[in-house]
């Protein structure tokens, strides 16, 4: 008797499914189907907004002119608004973790057009907030925040200046709202145009935090993005949605929640 169907449910960790690419497959892409069975079968025939991720666009990414500057890296002219919904998804790799939400961000399309579904695809860029159990490898502001209050060392990739924006949860929240109560179907890009390097990122929330952890660095892997940059015009247009968390508001949140004793059990999960 459901309207509508809000599909957050996934494997989230590009890592796990390179290790382990089975469960991976079988949450996102199996289970993915289920529920879009579950529409299609039921006589309501209910909407269905399916959380994706900008990692769909897979290592096309990479092949995007860089322009290094002194501190920080940023995308030439031509995609200084940033990724666009209909940039090339073929011809790359896209890790097992991409390939299934990829898998299911087309089944999304098809079902909407074949069957006559209402279906919204949120293409979704560094979501981060309150109530977030962060580990190093998804979910890693939180994790962040979480190490530092524990005065453990963080992982900077690289120098740090690739550039990153950050969506606060509360503004994803909202878009989904906003999705619920239009009329818009297919992918949409989710982010903020706050932009900001790891490495920025870091030494705030060290010094929000006061805390006595070190940085370490590794070398950056030859297929991380030195910039991961959703244009996210068609949000604010169609969906007159906008990003309301300045990433500063949305980190003292983070860490305040964290310090309220969460982050024991964050590090349980992680030690899990």
């Amino acid at each position: 008797d459901a309207d509508i169907f809000v599909h957050t449910a996934a494997q989230t960790a590009v890592t796990t499914s390179v290790i382990n690419p089975e469960p991976d497959f079988s949450v996102n892409v199996i289970g993915t189907f289920n529920v879009l069975e579950l529409a299609r079968r039921s006589k309501k025939k209910p909407s269905i907004i399916y959380c994706s991720t900008n990692k769909v666009y897979g290592h096309n990414v990479n092949k995007v002119k860089v322009l290094e500057e002194k501190k920080r890296y940023k995308f030439e002219d031509k995609y200084r608004h940033g990724i666009p919904e209909d940039f090339s998804i073929d011809l790359c790799e896209h890790t097992p973790y991409g390939c299934s939400k990829l898998s299911g961000d087309i089944y999304m399309q098809d079902f909407s057009y074949q069957y006559g579904l209402k279906i919204g695809v949120f293409r979704m860029s560094c979501i981060y907030g309150t109530r977030q159990f962060g580990v190093e490898d998804q979910g890693w502001v939180s994790w962040f925040a979480i190490a530092t209050l524990m005065n453990r060392p963080i992982t900077i990739y690289g120098d740090g200046s690739q550039t990153r924006r950050f969506c606060y949860i509360a503004d994803l929240v909202e878009g989904i709202y906003k999705l619920m109560i239009s009329n818009v179907i297919g992918p949409i890009n989710l982010g903020n145009p706050e932009e900001k390097t790891i490495l920025d990122l870091a030494k705030e929330i060290l010094k929000v935090t006061n805390s006595k952890s070190k940085m370490k660095y590794r070398p950056l892997p030859e297929d991380d993005p030195k910039v991961r940059k959703p244009d996210i015009s068609k949000a604010i247009q169609a969906l007159k949605w906008k990003p309301r968390v300045q990433l500063k508001a949305g980190l003292a949140k983070t860490i305040a929640w964290s310090l309220a004793g969460q982050f024991d059990q964050a590090q349980k999960l992680r030690e899990k």
